[in-house]
């Protein structure tokens, strides 16, 4: 007798492939001591997004990234970020024309409090950029983000501190822009459940953390990783970094120093009271 039922139909679930998020601090030829490591000089920016556009990488901002991934819409075919943290003035200076001549965006997390003008807090560990310079960048199609008020370890505050930090850096960008942020990025890398609930509660649709591993969806919108680019940083390892490769003895030992900090500061967290 035949079986009259209809085959069964494979479904197939497509994973987005994984991304490459940039991480990058300031970009000068003379940084302050405090900023030299995580620093790269104007001529190895000029390189790394040489090889970017010849891997035939396309720079989405964080906004785009998180977007897609949320709503299934399309990226480019090889999708990349590009992204500063802090807001130092090099990236008004040298980075910019860079991402100009290639047609490239990217997304700058300012620490509100860091930047000249009225709202500052002072704490800035180098030259920072004034507030039209921000809006320069975002006339020219950068992401502008938020990156707290003060840099504190935000893991290690109180619940009013915590929201202080997320909400006032988020109200000042709006405020100089006009543009509410809707991307985040933690001071240090360092967040927890209650940071990221936080975060979210304050407005900000999505946020990056560090993790040197490539950004993938299953890590949610509140926990995007990225890769570190140091002064360190050569045209080969770069290259490997951007395509995925083997990240390196440096990036293993990041990421095993990031594990045991995270599991460090969570006792420290609970001994004082916060939740995780």
């Amino acid at each position: 007798m035949n079986d009259a039922r209809p085959a069964a139909r494979e479904t197939r679930v497509t994973v987005p492939a994984p991304v490459p998020i940039l991480m990058y601090h300031a970009v000068s030829p003379d940084p302050a001591p405090a900023t030299r490591g995580l620093s790269v000089s104007p001529g190895a920016f000029a390189a790394q997004m040489g090889i970017v556009a010849g891997l035939g990488f396309t720079p989405v901002t964080t906004a785009a990234l998180a977007g897609a991934w949320r709503s299934g819409a399309p990226l480019p075919a090889r999708p990349l970020l590009v992204t500063f943290d802090d807001g130092y003035e090099g990236v008004h200076r040298h980075a910019l024309p860079v991402l100009a001549r290639h047609s490239f965006v990217a997304t700058v997390f300012v620490s509100t409090g860091w930047l000249p003008g009225r709202h500052s807090t002072g704490g800035a560990l180098d030259t920072m950029l004034d507030w039209a310079q921000v809006r320069e960048l975002a006339d020219a199609g950068t992401e502008i983000g938020g990156h707290s008020h003060t840099h504190p370890q935000l893991d290690q505050l109180d619940g009013r501190r915590l929201r202080f930090e997320a909400l006032r850096c988020r109200e000042i960008v709006a405020e100089e822009t006009g543009t509410a942020p809707g991307s985040f990025a933690y001071p240090y890398g360092y967040s927890s459940r209650r940071v990221r609930h936080t975060v979210r509660e304050s407005g900000f649709a999505q946020a990056l953390a560090v993790g040197n591993a490539l950004a993938r969806r299953h890590q949610g919108p509140y926990a995007l990783e990225r890769v570190t680019v140091r002064r360190s940083t050569g045209p080969e390892e770069f290259t490997r970094l951007v395509e995925g490769r083997a990240l390196g003895r440096n990036f293993a030992l990041d990421r095993t120093m990031t594990k045991g900090y995270a599991l460090a500061r969570r006792a420290r967290g609970a001994a004082r009271g916060h939740w995780i």
